[in-house]
């Protein structure tokens, strides 16, 4: 299904959804709760996480995808978890070296609002990533980019997006934010959408091209 997409590894280190819950791939003792499975907040994980545990289940992860036959193209991280603390988004850096692969960053203002150089770190060890970030959650992505799009800067600009095909399975794990996934769903695929971007004279990319880069240098 995947085959002909470009598709990155969700780093993911938290399963957050009460009726829906996930383990990791490893037996880190820092990655599980009580419950045997993954914490389900983002304040846990942050809290708890072993960087060392932390880094063989995202290496387990990209394993997985690869074995898999997906085409990683890029790597990110499931609520943020390794973007929001310095030692595991050096582990994040240090995957996508291994793996030559450019990684989603967060926008110019949240990163220096962190404080640990998250920007200035990827650039000294060559690995790329998208200038700005357009986080409309949340807010319908299609509304958000119609407003933002007149007012793009120059270079890369990831729109943030959680489309979700409506139908049972949204509906069981997800009612609080389920019409919010199934509209940005329909709001990628309006086909009034490329006429506008071409009108602001805005190319269409992935991370595909930028892992060509990527692997250029």
């Amino acid at each position: 299904m995947l085959a002909a997409f470009p598709v990155g590894v969700h780093l993911t280190l938290t399963s957050e959804y009460a009726g829906y819950r996930w383990r990791g791939l490893t037996r880190g003792t820092s990655l599980h709760g009580k419950d045997g499975f993954l914490p389900a907040t983002a304040a846990e994980a942050l809290d708890r996480l072993d960087p060392e545990d932390v880094r063989a289940e995202c290496r387990a992860q990209i394993e997985a995808a690869l074995t898999w036959g997906i085409d990683v193209t890029h790597l990110d991280s499931h609520m943020n978890i390794v973007q929001d603390r310095s030692d595991l988004f050096g582990i994040y850096l240090d995957l996508a070296a291994e793996y030559r692969l450019p990684v989603r960053m967060f926008s110019v203002e949240t990163t220096e609002a962190q404080g640990f150089r998250a920007r200035e770190r990827a650039m000294a060890r060559g690995i790329l990533f998208n200038d700005h970030m357009i986080y409309p959650w949340p807010r319908p992505m299609r509304d958000v980019l119609i407003e933002t799009i007149s007012t793009l800067s120059p270079g890369v600009t990831e729109i943030f997006a959680h489309p979700v095909l409506d139908g049972e399975e949204l509906r069981g794990y997800g009612l609080g934010f389920a019409d919010l996934r199934a509209s940005d769903a329909a709001g990628l695929i309006d086909p009034a959408l490329p006429a506008l971007l071409d009108g602001h004279g805005i190319r269409r990319i992935s991370f595909l091209e930028i892992r060509a880069l990527q692997r250029a240098v």
